[in-house]
């Protein structure tokens, strides 16, 4: 599970348990189209799949890590 989480909220949360409305606020969704990054971690995925009804996910690649290989500088290696 690396990488990000792109959460969605598309539906409204008004008839809805106040436990659903918590874990909406809690993942950081104040309206109808708002979205959030968040890490893709066991956390996150529980709260997404305790709305599952209201949001709707994308996974995004982690791009904190370089991908490919390193530089000939980080080498160590003369050009």
């Amino acid at each position: 599970m690396a990488g990000k989480l792109l959460v969605t909220l598309r539906k409204s949360t008004v008839s809805t348990t106040a436990r659903a409305r918590g874990t909406v606020r809690a993942l950081g969704l104040d309206r109808i189209g708002h979205t959030v990054v968040h890490r893709d971690d066991a956390v996150t995925r529980g709260m997404v799949r305790t709305v599952r009804y209201l949001v709707t996910v994308e996974e995004i690649p982690d791009t904190d890590t370089p991908s490919g290989t390193a530089t000939d500088a980080q080498e160590g290696k003369k050009p």
